[in-house]
């Protein structure tokens, strides 16, 4: 029998919206600080096996800025399924047609490969421009 009064660890946390502002980040560092909010590691509440994170709506994906030679040297695959269709573009190419895929799969690359993973991805929300339908929710400016 457990003796004391200790708390219970199911109570669900409420979770904020962050607003992070993209324009003129480095992708890798704006990356990991995103993938720690959805984690909630930056809650002295954190636990591994909750999702105590909070939702995190990026702006400005398209001014996002990669160190060195990144855009023209980084390849981005995906395969359709297809024998020999396996398809490569490179940075240049990804923020020329989607920059918010680049800053969704650099976020998720972080993020644990498990369905509590897939759980906290869900909650990054990305946009190409400044407009984002989440004004009701009333997201804090957070500073990267």
């Amino acid at each position: 029998m457990l003796k004391g009064n200790r708390t219970n660890m199911n109570t669900a946390v409420e979770p904020k919206w962050c607003l992070v502002d993209a324009d003129g980040k480095v992708l890798g560092r704006l990356a990991t600080r995103v993938a720690t909010i959805l984690q909630g590691k930056h809650r002295a509440t954190y636990v591994p096996h909750m999702d105590t994170g909070d939702f995190v709506v990026v702006i400005n994906a398209e001014k996002v800025v990669m160190s060195g030679k990144k855009l023209d040297q980084k390849v981005y695959r995906h395969h359709t399924g297809y024998i020999g269709h396996l398809v490569e573009k490179s940075a240049r190419e990804m923020m020329e047609e989607k920059p918010e895929e680049i800053v969704r799969l650099a976020v998720k690359r972080m993020l644990p490969k498990t369905k509590l993973g897939r759980q906290m991805f869900g909650k990054l929300k990305v946009y190409r421009g400044s407009e984002h339908p989440h004004a009701a929710q009333k997201p804090e400016v957070l500073e990267i």
